[in-house]
């Protein structure tokens, strides 16, 4: 029987901040290799490689900042191509930019709000200081915390968005395959955010988190949910990670580790079968 042919796209050199995104890819890929005929590629070159491939599984590529015009081009071949990608194109959170965080906050969604306008400073709650961030960002890259005096005068045209800081108890993050819970991990300390222990969700947590998963729409593929809990003990998003979410898979236990490479080697295979 055939086996599906997976091109496996990741930076295996990629200098992460607190992790090793490398040493993740290596095991996946390790284990991924038991069901599929795989090859790996530099984000860089998915678009002149892809062609052949059943599905392109797009793991830890770093920030597409560093190579916008390839990813570009990558999106646009395998649109053109038809070309089956893991996690899809359609995404509408990370993947397609910080816009969604105005999206979020304009539908209401409990999110940190955000404004991208002097105008629409005045929305925003009050703090002593608030974060800038341009909307086509990631990993902190251009990220600046502000005080409020500076917030009429930021280059907002240029594409930047703020949002207040808050003052949380924790960070958590949520990851899915497809549309299920696997585990949750969560960051004790605010000052030692990469520090990540397993976090047993509450019910409401669930329901939390699958909101956005619910409202990203997407067929199939892999997200992460990042949220804060505030002082006064509610969840509010920070991030919806859509396009190539650190897993963090060390911090795992076996029996969970190993649940979760089962969901996402059913995940790429119900993939490439399209």
């Amino acid at each position: 029987m055939s086996r599906p042919r997976v091109l496996y796209v990741t930076d295996l050199a990629y200098p992460a901040r607190g992790r090793r995104y490398g040493d993740e890819d290596v095991f996946l890929t390790s284990r991924l290799r038991e069901t599929f005929d795989l090859a790996l590629c530099h984000p860089r070159d998915a678009g002149a490689l892809m062609t052949g491939f059943d599905v392109v599984v797009v793991r830890n590529s770093g920030p597409v900042l560093g190579y916008q015009d390839a990813y570009d081009a990558f999106r646009a071949r395998a649109r053109e191509a038809g070309t089956v990608v893991h996690n899809p194109l359609t995404g509408r959170a990370d993947m397609a930019g910080k816009q969604y965080l105005l999206d979020l906050t304009g539908a209401g969604y409990p999110v940190i709000p955000a404004v991208d306008s002097a105008a629409e400073l005045g929305r925003l709650p009050a703090a002593d200081t608030y974060v800038a961030k341009p909307k086509r960002g990631a990993d902190s890259v251009g990220l600046r915390v502000v005080p409020p005096r500076e917030l009429p005068g930021l280059p907002y045209a240029d594409g930047l968005l703020v949002q207040p800081f808050i003052d949380f108890q924790y960070e958590v993050s949520f990851y899915f395959v497809d549309d299920t819970l696997q585990y949750a991990l969560y960051a004790p300390d605010p000052e030692r955010r990469w520090e990540l222990r397993p976090y047993e969700p509450t019910a409401a947590d669930r329901e939390f988190a699958r909101r956005f998963v619910d409202w990203n729409a997407l067929p199939y593929g892999i997200q992460r949910v990042d949220a804060c809990r505030t002082r006064e003990g509610g969840l509010l998003l920070v991030e919806l990670e859509d396009l190539n979410p650190y897993l963090s898979l060390d911090r795992l236990t076996e029996p969970v580790r190993e649940a979760f490479v089962a969901a996402m080697t059913a995940s790429v295979r119900r993939a490439a079968a399209r």
